[in-house]
This record gives structure tokens, sequence and C-alpha cells, in this order.
């Protein structure tokens, strides 16, 4: 979203800030644009790249293209890039959800669905033609849910646009498609929302049956009220029923979802002051003093630099004039005056009508977590933990905020909800913050601990790559890798490409695979790269905003072996939206014990020759009979039993005797 974007989901007196920057920025952002192609301080290093990697990240200076583009890949394949069909050619493709052997991507001008039983040769089954901005697309049983907040999308789907201020034919909300024929979806519904949906969040409550709810993200200005009644922009203090400061539940009975509605608005963001933002970054900086020095009228706002609209200056030029009791024009101790009170004008603006100012009005994005009963909201300038045991009434345990952060964005948890990791899309998705001069813990991924409902920091991880200031790049949407007793994630960084990282342990993050491609353009910044990449059934699956849809397998490496691979393809989802996590759970199997023995190996936790040895003795018991086999496994749990008290990663070997005793129980 852009900067105007942002800032108009501020106090009142920020409108005024608004209209008088945003005709002309200096730095334009946008959490991805409407249309395509137009570590931390206690983090160790990373562990050194294997034979075969250059000295020289193979990233940089990758030549431009739109599809011709240079390529660099690192432990992973490329099974294939298939561009958008014509109807999506030069629009943005958004976020990504599965079902079956389909993934949906979001447009811009509506949705595609892909048939990618084989990942090597996607197919198209439809393509449908909806316009409206982000198109975030969700899924659950016969039900596709895609998000629309901007003006110009309508309940019909048409491509004209709206242009009355005020319409009946706009769509700001959550449509709902019945996808029992997936290439022929049907439109069965729609819910409209004060802010529209910017993105949504499905959440499956496991003790109701007959329905599910949606969390909807809505980050645009209010709509008039007389567009849709109870609609108001006014603070709390004016008006308890604002539109500000909540979000949306929606209730969608699966027997009958044209009768979805809204059913609570909760307000979690009550008592949260406007959390402390860092300045500006070193190119930014430089770019304000140019600007200044060749005359502009420029200053700083939320970490960005802005040059005021000619209107504005003339306006506080004249006013100057009269205020001194001065006649004609301006003279240039009037301009000079003004430049030296641009800080603190802009101060006042940004800080509203006196008191501390209010913290976030709205979530950017709600990951559900239902196996455990939390979710993580990534609130603008709040990171949140919520209890979502009541899926009406979620509550807020706690909440974080870092002065490093510019813009909480996402959030995912590891398998077993010891941990969060939340994204920042410093510069909204639109600008390079990726480059060598960028602060390595802004625009990158906090990660923290979770104990007792309370968050505590460990590490930031970073696109660890310096990107050009041709590409967009900012931490963006990404997933776990269900790779056994270990927290992998898979992460889009925009033009950054993707990157694979380790966060098993969370004070230490590193990267463990990437793929990147060069600059959309060589001459100027166009934007491009992945939007989200998620691993779903064996295969990682990528949104590239101006490119179409890429996808890639894991190779073994020495990060992650064959085993570990083997046993992430294990683990079988009928569907799948990343913002409502699932639970990993692993099937027993030899692949899996094969891993838990292989990660020993990795860690030294147990010496080579007895690796070999119980290596040996799995391969044996593989082949045997299911009588011998069970027999082999049990002994060999027992023998490890005395391993494990002498290990130096005695959890590990635990872990290990357990998957080999379930080997045996199964046999």
């Amino acid at each position: 979203m852009s900067l105007p974007d942002r800032l108009e989901k501020r106090t009142s007196g920020l409108g005024t800030l608004v209209r008088i920057l945003a005709p002309v920025l200096l730095v334009a952002a946008g959490c991805a644009p409407s249309t395509a192609g137009t570590v931390g301080a206690a983090a160790a290093p990373p562990p050194a790249p294997e034979a075969g990697v250059a000295d020289a990240d193979p990233r940089i200076g990758l030549g431009a293209g739109l599809l011709d583009a240079e390529e660099a890949i690192w432990n992973l394949r490329l099974l294939s890039s298939t561009p958008p069909p014509p109807d999506f050619v030069g629009v943005t493709n958004s976020d990504l959800a599965f079902l079956g052997d389909y993934a949906i991507q979001g447009n811009y001008n509506g949705y595609q669905v892909w048939d990618i039983s084989n990942p090597s040769s996607p197919t198209l089954a439809a393509g449908y033609v909806c316009p409206a901005s982000q198109s975030d697309v969700s899924v659950y049983q016969n039900l596709l849910f895609v998000s629309g907040e901007g003006l110009s999308g309508r309940l019909d789907c048409g491509t004209e646009g709206v242009d009355e201020a005020v319409s009946t034919d706009r769509l700001r909300g959550i449509r709902i498609f019945d996808i029992s024929d997936i290439e022929n979806p049907v439109n069965v519904g729609n819910v409209q929302t004060c802010r529209g949906s910017h993105t949504h969040t499905v959440l499956v409550d496991p003790d109701d049956t007959e329905n599910v709810y949606v969390y909807i993200s809505g980050s645009s200005d209010v709509r008039p009220e007389e567009e849709l009644a109870g609609c108001s922009d006014a603070p709390p203090s004016e008006d308890p029923n604002t539109a500000l400061f909540r979000i949306e539940v929606i209730r969608v009975p699966l027997a009958d979802p044209s009768a979805a509605e809204i059913v609570s608005s909760p307000r979690i963001f009550d008592d949260l002051e406007a959390p402390p933002q860092h300045g500006l970054a070193p190119d930014e900086r430089a770019a304000l003093e140019e600007a200044r020095a060749a005359g502009e009228f420029v200053g700083e706002i939320q970490g960005q630099v802005v040059r005021l609209s000619p209107q504005f200056v003339g306006a506080m030029l004249d006013s100057m004039v009269t205020e001194r009791g001065g006649a004609g024009a301006p003279t240039a101790a009037d301009s000079a005056a003004l430049r030296e009170h641009i800080p603190t004008l802009l101060t006042e603006i940004e800080a509203g009508a006196g008191g501390p100012e209010p913290g976030p009005t709205q979530c950017h994005d709600i990951t559900v977590y239902p196996a455990i009963g939390l979710a993580g909201g990534a609130c603008g300038g709040y990171g949140m933990l919520l209890d979502i045991s009541d899926p009406i009434d979620p509550r807020r345990l706690s909440a974080v905020a870092d002065s490093n952060f510019s813009y909480w964005h996402s959030a995912t948890f590891n398998n077993d909800g010891t941990r969060i990791l939340f994204s920042d899309e410093w510069g909204g998705g639109g600008q390079p913050k990726c480059r060598e001069s960028d602060p390595r813990e802004w625009g990158a991924d906090a990660i923290f601990t979770i104990e007792d409902s309370e968050m505590e920091f460990q590490s930031y991880y970073k696109l660890p790559a310096p990107q050009t200031s041709l590409e967009n790049c900012v931490a963006h949407n990404g997933s776990l890798i269900p790779i056994p007793g270990r927290d992998i994630m898979v992460q889009a960084w925009y033009q950054g490409g993707i990157s694979i990282f380790d966060w098993t342990d969370p004070a230490n993050p590193y990267e463990i695979a990437f793929h990147d491609r060069g600059p959309v353009d060589p001459n100027e910044m166009r934007s491009g790269g992945p939007w989200s990449v998620y691993w779903y059934n064996g295969v990682l699956v990528s949104s590239e905003i101006a490119r179409g849809l890429d996808i890639f397998e894991l190779v073994p490496s020495s990060h992650i072996s064959q085993n570990e691979i083997d046993a992430a393809k294990s683990v079988r989802l009928d569907y799948l939206n990343a913002q409502g996590q699932p639970q990993f759970v692993w099937p027993t199997s030899f692949a899996l014990v094969h891993s838990f023995l292989d990660q020993l190996e990795r860690s030294n936790g147990l010496s080579a020759q007895r690796v070999a040895e119980v290596r040996q003795t799995l391969v044996e018991a593989e082949r045997s009979s299911e009588s011998e086999r069970s027999s082999t496994l049990t002994s060999l749990a027992s023998e490890l039993a005395g391993d494990a008290r002498r290990s130096s990663d005695p959890n590990k070997a635990s872990i290990l005797i357990g998957a080999i005793r379930n080997l045996a129980a199964a046999s």
C-alpha cells in the first residue's frame, strides 16, 4: 500500500498530511502495487556455503529482463516457470491458496486456478476475471474467499471500475465463490465491510463443524456511510462504533454461504500507543539532503523522504506573509523560515490533536493456528499474540513493538507453537529495501520465543544477498517446510527472490537455499519478484508478481538430506491457506527415522562410527520380514538408550529412539 494509504489509517490530523504529501513523494511505496511491471546483532554467522557456491554471492549482478532475466539458484531445482495467461498479463499476481491438485493464484484482475498435479507442467484450469485489489485468496471445502479493498472493484466483477464516490455497485470486503466445479466458479455471496479487505484469514474452529470464520484485515480509508450504513472514521472518543481500531469477524454457514455475515468487530488494539519508529536509511537520508540542497521543500515522515506539494507550500508562504503584516510575494526570508519549520510542522501533524498518538487502527495480516488456539497478528506497528479459542471473540494476550520495524506485515509459528516469526514490510513492498547500505535489522524478520503467552525477542533474519536500487525488496510471505525436528521456512522477498532458512535455533537463523532473478527492468525500478512462496505437498509454489507461477523442489545438500526431504514429502494436506496454519504430523516411516539420524550426524550428536552402525541396522530392518523388522528395531531402540545418555544432543537422540519404537510397533 502507498504511504498516503498508510497515513490515512492514522488520526484525523493525518488526513491533512495525506493531502499535503500525496501529490509528490520522493520515494513511492506500495504493498504490492496495483499493476506489475509499471541479522540481528545476536545472530551468529551462517555456515559456510558448500562446494560449488562462489565466494561472491551469485545473486549479485544478475542481468535484468522480464521473462529472460539471469537467475541464481542454490539447493533448489526449478521445476517450471509459467507466464500468466493473457487476461492477467501486466497485472499484479498476489497470494496463493491450495486445494487438492490445484493452486489458486490471486491477481488484481481476479484469480487463476492452476492444475499442479504435474508440477513440471502446470495447466490453467480456470482464469476468472473479477478485478479488485488485492484479490488475496483462501479456500475451505467447496468455498473460495477473495479479498477486495480498492475503490474500483465491482459486485458484478465488471472491468469498467466504479467512478462514483458513493456507489451501490462497489465491492469492498469478501467475495465468496462455490468451487465445487473448480473450473466454473460461482459467486454465491459477498460481505461488505467498512474498510474493505486488504487481507483475510480463514479460521476453521475444531469445535464448530457447521461454520467457518473469516477474519478481515481492512487497511484502507473508511467508506462513506451513504455507501454502507454504520461506517464511521471518527476517533473512538467521538464514536465508540468507529470502523477504526478493530477487525471484522465473518461467520460463514457451510450449508448456506450466502448467509455469511459480520458477527463481531473485536477491538484488539485497545490501549496501544504509537510504537517507536526508526529514521531514514542512508540512501534516503542522502536523497533528502540532495533535494534540500536543490531548493525543494522536503521532510521526513514515518521513515520516508517526502516533498511538500506546491499547493501547500504556496498556502503556507502566503500565510506567513499575512501573519507578519506584509504584502505581495513571499520573500527569501519567508522561504527560509518555512524550511526551518518543516520538521516541527510534520511532527505536529503526525502527532494529531494532543496526547500520545494512538497505535495501529488495523492488522495487515493475521495467522491463525487452530491446533494450539493462538493467532499471530501482524498489526502495522505491533506484533500480537491472540487467543482464538472463541473464534468470535479473539483476545489480545500480548503485543510487542520494535523501533527497527516499520510495518509488521505477517506472522508464522513454528510447528510446536513455541516460537513465532514476524516480517517487516518496510517500504510497503514497492521500494528497494535490501540494498547494501540498508540496515540488516530493517525490512527483516523478527523471531520470538513464546512463554506464558509472552513473546521474547531472539534475533532478526534478513535476506543475506544485497539487491540493487532497481529491485523492490523486503520480507514478505512464506511458510514452514515440514522437515521433521527442525524449523525450516521458505519466504518470498519480492525481487530479492526466495530464501529458505533454518531458525531451529531462534537466536541464530541462517540461509540454506535460494533462488533469485535479475531486475525486471535494467533502467528503472518496476515491480516484480515473488509475492509469496509456500510449501505444499512436496513442492514450493511461488506467485511471481510480474512473471507468473514458479514451482520448485528441494534437492539434498549439506543442510538438508534426502531422507529429510522424503519425510517432508510424506506430509500430505488436502488444502492449504498459509494464514490458517496447519500442524504438521509425520507418518511413521523409515525416512522419518533416517531424518533424525541424519540430524544427529550433522550435529555430531553420535560418533560417525555409531551413526554408520545404526544406519546399516536400519537398512537391514527395512529389507527384512515384518516380524524380524519389529524385533530388530526394538533391540536397536534399547541399545540407543545408552547412546542417548552419552550424546551431546540427548534430546534429538531421544526423538530418534521414539521414532524407532513407533516404527517397530507399526511393523
